[in-house]
């Protein structure tokens, strides 16, 4: 019984975040703003891939408003890295939660704190387990896999890499010193989500990051 009272309440909690996810995506669509929901393991290379996509679109065509929702237990470097980049940022504090959820994000559309933008990034707090979980409103799901980790992340994290639309292998500029196969890794994430469009791509060196905001675009103009 005590097992049976958990398992309900635990369907209770997400039934109630898959309701109020879709409450902020009716807000984001109505506003016009496209919402991915970044993902990944602490020290991935979120935030930098955020900067270089924002450096890139600057020098596109169409010229994307950007903010970011950051997602972090405690603090605001990621935030004040950005911001210094004078990409609009704004933080939320999770506290002992490893993850974001939909309250959290309606909470910033409630306190009428996010700027209007064309393109919103949700940093997600590092964790390749809870988030997966979560939905918050997002049009897209991207999961970032460090080149400095190991290639078989989307095997032994199956649901997070299966409910994505993308793939993003970050620090590929590191490859020639780190023991990554990215064939490998594209073997284990068509192996749980064939439909997951790949990328590698290096903030530091702009490998791929053309590749990778040209699908970002092609995806908000289909949305």
């Amino acid at each position: 019984m005590h097992e049976t009272a958990n398992e309900h309440i635990l369907e209770r909690l997400l039934q109630d975040n898959e309701d109020l996810a879709a409450h902020n995506r009716e807000h984001f669509d109505e506003e016009g703003t496209f919402v991915v929901n970044f993902m990944s393991a602490p020290g991935a290379g979120k935030t930098a891939l955020i900067a270089a996509t924002a450096k890139a679109g600057v020098r596109a065509a169409e010229a994307l408003r950007l903010c970011v929702i950051e997602g972090d237990m405690v603090g605001e470097l990621d935030c004040e890295r950005l911001r210094s980049l004078n990409i609009p940022a704004l933080q939320i504090s999770t506290g002992r939660s490893c993850h974001l959820d939909a309250r959290m994000v309606a909470q910033v559309l409630h306190d009428n704190r996010l700027p209007e933008s064309d393109l919103l990034f949700i940093e997600n707090v590092g964790n390749l387990v809870c988030p997966a979980e979560f939905p918050l409103g997002e049009h897209l799901r991207v999961v970032l896999l460090s080149v400095t980790e190991d290639d078989d992340k989307p095997f032994k994290y199956p649901v997070i890499f299966r409910n994505c639309d993308a793939v993003v292998f970050t620090k590929c500029d590191l490859l020639p010193y780190v023991d990554f196969r990215p064939e490998r890794a594209r073997q284990f994430v068509e192996g749980v989500n064939p439909r997951a469009s790949v990328f590698e791509v290096s903030a530091q060196s702009g490998q791929g990051i053309s590749a990778w905001l040209d699908w970002l675009t092609d995806r908000i103009k289909q949305r």
